[in-house]
């Protein structure tokens, strides 16, 4: 049991609805329901009784909700003093790939300022082969990217991996295809890849993918910038691999399927100096964590 479960739960009393509690924490309802019923197994007991409304707590509910703001309010008497006494402002610099914005990113960087509201962070978009030189050379402390790239002063941490999607034109026959479909349909196709600076990058890491299904994409075309890609395919010029959670770019006419090739995914990455284990560095992790946890995603939390 961690703190944030308290925290929860202390919401859903409070807002006697987990519709309103979501909101109030600004995470979805889903992940917050799975939370609360995470914490009824670990106690073995129920803490809320089932289709009451409003919603009311059983009375080992109610006890766990006076002892559970108890706790909480000590705890941030503890943080706060903590910060009083050793106050000096820092900053955490993180370097990022653009599309990663799309995806759990910006709720990562939303909960973190909510939680170390003394840190000043700032966010600086860079190519993954930036942010290497950037954390070399002191400039970031952490970069956010999705190519594998190795260097001996450097520590990198899979994240997650994400699946690849395809978006086409809704009058495209791959449209047609629900359900899926796989790079072997794409290869006669004109295919827009991005971005179009430096390599290694997204665009090389796509096309490598092909080759390691013995395919080789007929006519490809690299352009600046993710979103310029989907502008094209939304023109009908064409159709696009992306990430998954590239599917909050919504335009007229743009359709996403899902690839079906096992392999077909991008990684997730962060990289960060060998020896920086900063306890701001660790806050971040544990962010991350919290993030992944309400998205019900897998990790290896010995490897971060």
């Amino acid at each position: 049991m961690e703190l944030r479960h308290l925290r929860y739960f202390v919401a859903v009393v409070e807002e006697q609805s987990f519709t309103k509690a979501a909101e109030r924490l600004f995470i979805a309802q889903p992940p917050l329901s799975r939370q609360i019923q995470n914490l009824e197994s670990e106690l073995g007991i129920s803490l809320f009784e089932r289709g009451s409304r409003p919603l009311k707590t059983t009375q080992a509910g109610h006890f766990f909700y006076q002892h559970a703001v108890k706790i909480l309010a000590n705890a941030e008497e503890v943080k706060s003093m903590t910060k009083r006494i050793g106050m000096v402002e820092r900053t955490v610099t993180m370097g990022f790939v653009g599309s990663l914005l799309y995806g759990l990113l910006s709720r990562i960087v939303y909960l973190y300022r909510q939680q170390q509201p003394h840190l000043k962070i700032e966010l600086v978009e860079m190519t993954t082969m930036e942010q290497v030189k950037a954390l070399k050379e002191g400039r970031i402390d952490v970069g956010f990217g999705r190519l594998r790239i190795s260097d001996p002063a450097l520590k990198r941490m899979l994240l997650r991996e994400e699946r690849l999607v395809l978006g086409t034109h809704a009058s495209h026959p791959l449209s047609a295809h629900k359900e899926g479909v796989y790079l072997a349909d794409v290869v006669d196709e004109k295919l827009f890849l991005y971005p179009n600076h430096t390599t290694p990058s997204f665009a090389t890491q796509v096309q490598g993918l092909f080759a390691e299904y013995n395919l080789e994409p007929q006519h490809v075309r690299i352009v600046r910038e993710i979103q310029l890609a989907l502008g094209l395919v939304a023109a009908g010029e064409g159709v696009c691999i992306v990430p998954e959670s590239a599917r909050s770019i919504q335009l007229a006419h743009l359709n996403y399927i899902p690839i079906l090739d096992e392999s077909a995914v991008t990684p997730i990455f962060l990289t960060m100096r060998n020896m920086d284990e900063s306890e701001d560095i660790m806050s971040l992790f544990d962010c991350i964590y919290q993030v992944y946890d309400l998205e019900a995603i897998r990790y290896d939390r010995n490897s971060f």
